[in-house]
């Protein structure tokens, strides 16, 4: 018999399209097991749909789970993927209205109830029915009516989609946020820009007054810096750095306020005596003295050939600097010390504060010389001295005026028509304000508490940056030819540079040339007696 077997197994091994006895392949066994599901699926279907089609009874076709007994039947599980990819998308439930939906929603079915309703009250039997649905009527109608006011105040919107999700707590922002965020940082966007906040250079200023009425510091056209110390004038050269001094007065004597001529070296510097002096710094030589006030004059201002200076005495006196007889004219606007002295950008209007809280502004004179004797209009809204003041390069109508420890606050005025456009409490003492002549921004130099300088947005009057480095208050500021420096005098003896106001590259070579274009010719260099 052994023998049988053998040849019995070699030939079953030489058989090539017969089956072997080896274990079967894969895919036969996955097509067999599908094909065997699909036949019980199809024989469970038919014997279910045969015997609940006679009996109506309605079951569910949903595939059961595996059950054990004496335990309940398990529940699938909710499949982790969305048909359309991604997962399912949940409206804002909180600003979801479920009664209007669900009212709209049977509004059909409730409206065709109501008519079987009615149409089935002709026996009494059907009273209570009848009540039944006119209650409802009533219900449905009110709904509707509530319905119409959401519609018309919301837009007829029912379901809530675009509100944003709650920002996460600051314990789960992500700190690597800084690093990979595809937005564009604030320093770059429009209208924001880098301001640095510490000053560039320091100088010391030893025995500078510190005295709120004066005004003891300028920057020239070309590039000098005049400074009062104590009853010495220096020049300080800010391009070489050299430093002269000019002049040095009699003991008991002192410059109260310096001002230079728009173009030119001429330098104007009212006394403590109540003169103004005229020096010629290319050649450190005193060109004139011109006479007119009983007390120290504390302001200057030029307009081409005509120097105007505020005093003590209150009043205002008008000096040509061509005339043998200088004084053209003397205004009496105030009742104490004249502190802030300010030619509009366009020569019309002369506005000067006092320390009687006054803001006044004095119009041209007819003959183009001078201003009117009565001023155009009267301020009077400043609870404290106004000595800071500044006109809008851009708008030449606008004056801005800031007041003292009592007031702390920055005004804007209309001189069109004499209104009070805008007023920002400071916080502080205001000692001096400039607009910026590359930006469309205001610089103001403040006392008490924080003795910083802030920069604000005009015209909003949003904060940009706080310039801190002085120890006590800063008393005086003045702005550098080309408008990117600001150089600021405070009462802690030092004079401190601050590079806020940098043009913009691209557009430096436009600015240059438009500055460059709307300069003036003095009219008086040679004509000085």
């Amino acid at each position: 018999m052994s023998q049988f077997n053998f040849v019995s197994d070699l030939q079953n091994a030489l058989i090539m399209d017969g089956e072997t006895r080896g274990p079967a392949p894969r895919w036969k066994k996955k097509l067999e097991a599908s094909l065997n599901g699909s036949a019980n699926t199809t024989r469970s279907v038919l014997s279910v749909s045969y015997n609940t089609s006679f009996s109506g009874v309605q079951v569910s076709t949903k595939t059961p789970g595996k059950t054990s007994e004496g335990k309940a039947k398990k529940s699938q599980a909710t499949p982790t993927k969305t048909p359309g990819g991604g997962d399912r998308f949940i409206p804002n439930r909180a600003a979801t209205n479920f009664e209007l939906a669900h009212f709209l929603v049977n509004k059909d079915s409730g409206e065709k109830s109501d008519e079987e309703n009615e149409k089935a009250t002709t026996s009494n039997s059907n009273e209570s029915n009848v009540q039944a649905s006119a209650h409802k009527v009533e219900r449905q109608k009110l709904i509707s009516d509530v319905a119409q006011v959401n519609n018309d105040n919301n837009g007829g919107r029912i379901l809530c989609y675009q509100n944003k999700a709650p920002a996460a707590p600051e314990s789960h922002t992500n700190p690597l946020k800084v690093v990979y965020s595809i937005k564009t940082p604030i320093s770059t966007k429009s209208g924001s820009r880098y301001i640095p906040t510490t000053s560039e250079r320091i100088l010391d200023a030893p025995d500078f007054i510190n005295d709120y009425y004066l005004n003891l510091m300028d920057w020239s056209g070309d590039n000098i810096v005049a400074v009062a110390l104590g009853s010495c004038v220096y020049l300080w050269n800010a391009a070489s750095g050299n430093i002269e001094q000019l002049t040095e007065f009699e003991e008991g004597d002192y410059a109260g306020s310096l001002s230079w001529i728009p173009e030119g070296q001429i330098l104007a510097i009212g006394n403590s005596t109540g003169a103004v002096e005229l020096w010629d710094c290319s050649k450190v030589k005193r060109l004139r003295v011109m006479d007119g006030h009983s007390a120290r004059v504390g302001s200057l201002a030029w307009n081409s050939f005509l120097v105007s200076s505020g005093s003590r005495d209150g009043t205002i006196v008008h000096h040509d600097v061509r005339a043998r007889e200088h004084k053209l004219s003397s205004l009496a606007g105030h009742t104490q010390e004249v502190c802030g002295l300010k030619w509009s950008t366009d020569f019309k209007y002369l506005a000067s504060g006092g320390n009687d809280n006054l803001v006044n502004v004095w119009s041209l004179a007819g003959s183009g010389v001078g201003t009117a004797t009565d001023p155009l209009h009267k301020f009077n809204e400043h609870q404290a001295a106004v000595r800071a003041l500044a006109w809008c390069p851009w708008q030449p109508n606008t004056l801005a005026s800031g007041g003292g420890t009592a007031d702390r606050c920055i005004k804007f005025w209309n001189v069109n028509n004499g209104s009070l456009t805008k007023s920002v409490d400071s916080k502080s003492q205001v000692c001096s304000l400039l607009f910026s002549r590359h930006y469309k921004e205001l610089i103001s130099a403040h006392g008490f508490a924080n003795n910083q300088l802030t920069i604000w947005k005009y015209p909003t009057m949003v904060k940009q940056a706080d310039l801190t480095g002085h120890t006590s208050r800063v008393l005086q500021m003045a702005m550098s030819p080309d408008g990117s420096t600001v150089i600021s005098a405070g009462a802690d003896e030092t004079l401190r540079l601050w590079n806020c106001f940098a043009p913009d590259p691209l557009a430096a070579k436009k600015a240059t040339a438009s500055v460059n274009s709307k300069a003036k010719q003095s009219v008086f260099r040679q004509s000085i007696r």
